[in-house]
C-alpha cells in the first residue's frame, strides 16, 4: 500500500497537533492537577501554563482548591438521657495538599463524611437532650477539631461544621412544648403576684404619706390657731391698755372728775337694777348714803392715779 506525500504530511501534522495538546496544559485559578510519570507521582501543576511530556506524563487527579460545602446526611443520635435525636449538618472543607488528597485516601469526601457522623454521635452521646440545644457551638467546635486532626493525612483542611437542624421525636416535642407552656404560665403568675405585691406596697406607702401629710396639716392648723389666739389676746390687752390710758388722760382734763363720779353712779344704779330683775323680790340698798361713799372711794383711786 503506497502513501502519497500529502497523506504523510497530513499524518505528521495531526501527530504534531496531538503532541502540542498533550504537552501544553492550562490549569485554571484555584485548581491543582497532579501529574504522574510512568505511573508514579511526578509533580503538582499550579494555575497557568504548564508543559508535560506527552505519552510519559499524564494528569492523574484534578483538585479544586476552593472552600467546598459538604452536606452531611441526617442521622439518629442517642443522647445521654437515652433520647433519640435526628441531627442534620453541613461541613466546610478545603483541599490544602493535592498530593495527599490524591494518595492519602481513596475517597477523602466519603472519609470526612463518615468521620463527621461518628464524631457527632460520640459528642451527642455525652450530652443530655436540653444541653444539645444550648451547646451547638461546642458541638461544632468539637467535631471540627476531631475531623481536622485525621483529615490532615488526607490533604484536607476542615474549616467548620454547622448543625442545620436538631429534631427530637414527636413525643419529646410535645413534652417540651408543654414544659415551655408551663414555664410561661409560671412566669405570668409570678409577674402577676409581683404586680399585686407592688400595688399593695404603693397603696400602703400612699396611705402613710397621706397620714403624715394630714398630721402635719393638723399640727400646722393647731399652731396657727394658737398663734391666732395669742395675737387676739395681745390685741385685746393692747386695746384695754390703750383704753385705760385714754381714760386716765380724760380724767386729767377739766371736768374729768365729775364725769367719773357720774359714770360710777350710773354703773352702780345699773348693777342694782340688773340684780333686781334677776329675782322676784326688789332689792334696795340698805343705806343710800353708800352710793356717795362708793363714789368718794372711786374718786380717791382716781386722784391717787393722777398723782402717780
Amino acid at each position: 500500500m503506497e502513501f502519497s506525500f500529502g497523506t504523510v504530511s497530513l499524518i505528521i501534522f495531526i501527530l504534531a497537533v496531538v503532541f502540542v495538546f498533550k504537552t501544553i496544559n492550562v490549569v485554571p485559578q484555584q485548581h491543582a492537577w497532579v501529574v504522574e510519570r510512568l505511573g508514579k507521582y511526578h509533580a503538582t501543576l499550579g494555575p497557568g501554563l504548564n508543559i508535560v511530556v506527552p505519552f510519559v506524563d499524564r494528569i492523574a487527579y484534578k483538585h479544586i482548591l476552593k472552600e467546598i460545602p459538604l452536606d452531611v446526611p441526617p442521622q439518629v443520635c442517642i443522647t445521654r438521657d437515652n433520647t433519640q435525636l435526628q441531627v442534620d449538618g453541613i461541613l466546610y472543607f478545603q483541599v490544602t495538599d493535592p498530593m495527599r488528597a490524591s494518595y492519602g485516601s481513596s475517597n477523602y469526601i466519603a472519609a470526612i463524611t463518615q468521620l463527621a457522623q461518628t464524631t457527632l454521635r460520640s459528642v451527642i452521646g455525652k450530652m443530655e437532650l436540653d444541653k444539645t440545644f444550648e451547646e451547638r457551638d461546642h458541638i461544632n467546635t468539637t467535631i471540627v477539631n476531631a475531623i481536622d486532626e485525621s483529615a490532615a493525612n488526607w490533604g484536607v483542611k476542615v474549616l467548620r461544621y454547622e448543625i442545620k437542624d436538631l429534631t427530637p421525636p414527636k413525643e419529646i416535642l410535645h413534652a417540651m412544648q408543654a414544659q415551655i407552656t408551663a414555664e410561661r404560665e409560671k412566669r405570668a403568675l409570678i409577674a402577676a403576684s409581683e404586680g399585686r405585691k407592688q400595688e399593695q406596697i404603693n397603696i400602703a406607702t400612699g396611705e402613710r404619706e397621706a397620714s403624715i401629710a394630714k398630721s402635719e396639716g393638723e399640727k400646722q392648723a393647731s399652731i396657727n390657731r394658737a398663734q391666732g389666739q395669742a395675737a387676739a389676746i395681745l390685741a385685746i390687752a393692747e386695746a384695754s391698755a390703750e383704753a385705760l390710758r385714754k381714760t386716765a388722760a380724760a380724767i386729767r382734763e377739766p371736768g374729768g372728775s365729775d364725769a367719773v363720779n357720774l359714770k360710777v353712779a350710773e354703773q352702780y344704779v345699773s348693777a342694782f337694777g340688773q340684780l333686781a330683775r334677776t329675782n322676784n323680790s326688789i332689792i334696795v340698798p340698805a343705806n343710800l348714803s353708800d352710793i356717795s361713799g362708793l363714789i368718794a372711794s372711786a374718786m380717791q383711786v382716781v386722784k391717787a392715779q393722777q398723782k402717780a
